[in-house]
């Protein structure tokens, strides 16, 4: 050994010419198996679960994963940290499920604002609470007067001759040819626990499956079954007969003026109710730019009582709504009574409600997204369907409509001429509605935009006592100039204008009492970038990672799917490669 190393020192002596080995150790030794293919590529072909995992927790980004592979040498600690970031994971996901759980419910949250500009001016509906007693049935309401005061009488002992409101006409004419039905009459009915009641019975066409409308107040009872009868009455006759305005108590509206300007005989419209008896609905087309009196409309309008049906209403003055335009006013469920002999001021404040469609709530933006078809010529509301609804189910039920509600095409009103104990279907049906066992509620969704205005009013004493004689003067010479003298009346006041003048009268102002309204909007609690950002908090919560350690793990879940099957074929291929050996053998 020392020779060959003398050897090696004196061939690189100076002077002397090197010489050329022939080594295989000129070329660079090969790279070991482990370092060899170093390079990560697409899809990692591990040789087991082991080292896949191996390696996703030595290179992850989630906290908590590297102590997987750190503390591999210390069992416990592999064991803690393992079931650190199996509780981990298990909390996100359950936090995961409950917050989807949330979103797929689609709760709602009210928002409120607050605006302020010009609003269109409402509508406003006014009825003189003086219903008619129609010419074509004038004989008819004869008889049911006569009816109700006997059944009045053998219930209360009490005579309408007697009194000053007898609801028997005029003039007495030819037997009339309709028919009341004298077997619903009212009685006093004995109810559970002594407590005694008032109501008359109804049976089918067959006189079976009887029952009795029953009410604890007398007073409720006996217009309800005026009102059955008067109806009734009303349904025989032609869906075309005449209303006259001006024959029955005349001219409504002594004065009126809006925004400081006189109104129209275009910004009325007239329709007749067969319980508030005439009503006008003034529809002036105006932005209201300004709060106050002043810029609201102000009428002056008559209160008498003439051809009154004491049975059929039993208040004297003026029923007014306020609704939006182009919007059918339901007198019976809306609205509000003006005493006659005052003054009564309305201010209006406005609000806007903004609803979600689906799948946040149920609303339609029109009729077309309701279950049943619009009866009323005009925008949609929820109680314009709602009664839309009630009359469709009675035509189907009871083949005939109710007097109150418009008719489907094709069919008449009830009547017992035409329809025998209509009535008993109707309250049958009335009574299922009034328990809510009919499928109007769901057919008729709210409306997704809808106004709705909050009324405030003042009433004082109008006219004054000093003013009274001069206002009621100017205002009877304006009653005699437009509406001329009745049949048989003598010159001057009528009597009764001359007797109770201040009762006949009455004034009211409508305005906007301020121009802000509120708008409350419906609003997601879970829109789809607040639900990804909640479950970006969670997730930051738990592992103090960000999306793309998601990706981390989704590429965990493909490459552990390729190992599956990578080492599935390899199984099967050495099964067959053994079958074929034992066959050979």
């Amino acid at each position: 050994m020392e020779a060959t190393a003398q050897a090696g020192a004196a061939a690189q002596a100076p002077g002397v010419e090197p010489r050329t080995w022939k080594s295989e150790q000129t070329q660079p030794p090969p790279l070991p198996p482990s370092e060899e293919g170093h390079g990560e590529r697409l899809v990692e072909l591990h040789t087991s679960f082991r080292e896949l995992f191996t390696f996703f927790c030595a290179n992850a980004t989630m906290h908590g994963a590297i102590r997987l592979v750190c503390s591999s040498q210390n069992r416990l600690k592999t064991a803690s940290w393992g079931l650190l970031f199996l509780g981990a994971t298990g909390a996100l996901y359950w936090q995961f499920g409950v917050l989807f759980e949330q979103y797929w419910g689609y709760p709602v949250i009210m928002t409120v604002s607050v605006h302020s500009e010009g609003k269109l001016f409402p509508s406003v509906t006014l009825c003189d609470m003086n219903p008619h007693r129609p010419r074509l049935a004038s004989q008819q309401l004869q008889a049911l007067d006569e009816f109700a005061r006997e059944n009045i009488y053998a219930l209360y002992k009490f005579n309408f001759s007697g009194s000053g409101d007898a609801p028997l006409a005029e003039d007495r004419g030819p037997e009339p040819t309709f028919r009341l039905d004298r077997s619903i009459r009212l009685q006093k009915l004995s109810g559970p626990g002594g407590q005694n009641s008032v109501g008359f019975r109804l049976c089918n066409s067959t006189g079976g499956d009887c029952f009795y409308r029953a009410y604890s107040s007398g007073v409720t009872a006996v217009r309800a079954w005026y009102r059955f009868h008067y109806l009734d009455l009303l349904g025989a006759l032609p869906t075309d007969h005449e209303h006259s305005h001006q024959d029955h108590g005349g001219h409504f509206v002594f004065s009126c003026h809006y925004n400081g300007q006189d109104c129209q005989a275009r910004h009325f419209q007239t329709f007749h109710h067969p319980s508030y008896g005439s009503c006008y609905t003034f529809s002036g087309m105006w932005a209201a730019q300004h709060p106050g009196i002043t810029h609201g409309i102000s009428l002056v309008l008559r209160a008498e009582q003439q051809d009154h049906l004491p049975l059929l209403s039993t208040e004297a003055g003026i029923k007014v709504i306020v609704h939006k335009r182009d919007h059918t006013p339901f007198l019976e469920h809306l609205g509000f009574s003006i005493r006659p002999g005052t003054e009564t001021t309305i201010g209006i404040r406005e609000d806007e409600v903004h609803r979600l469609g689906s799948p946040y709530g149920n609303c339609t933006e029109g009729a077309e997204g309701a279950g049943v078809p619009l009866l009323y010529n005009a925008t949609y509301t929820m109680q314009a369907c709602l009664v839309s609804c009630f009359q469709l189910l009675m035509v189907n039920t009871c083949s005939c409509g109710y007097y109150f509600y418009p008719l489907p095409a094709g069919a008449e009103y009830c009547s017992s001429a035409r329809h025998p104990a209509w009535g008993h279907c109707f309250y049958r049906l009335y009574r299922q509605l009034e328990n809510h066992q009919l499928p109007c509620v769901s057919r008729c969704p709210r409306p997704c935009r809808e106004s709705s205005y909050k009324l405030s009013a003042w009433t004082s004493m109008w006219p004054s006592s000093k003013s009274e004689d001069w206002i009621l003067a100017v205002l009877g010479q304006h009653s005699r100039r437009h509406l001329g003298r009745s049949p048989g009346q003598s010159p001057g006041r009528s009597p009764r204008w001359s007797q109770r003048p201040r009762s006949n009268v009455a004034k009211v102002n409508i305005f906007f009492q301020e121009l802000n309204y509120r708008t409350v909007d419906e609003t997601p609690v879970y829109s789809v970038p607040q639900l990804l950002s909640a479950m970006g908090s969670l997730w930051s919560l738990w592992f103090g990672s960000s999306v793309l350690s998601v990706v981390e793990l989704l590429e965990l879940l493909f490459d552990a799917v390729a190992l599956t099957l990578l080492l599935g074929c390899r199984r099967l291929h050495r099964g067959q490669g053994s079958q074929r050996r034992a066959a050979h053998t």
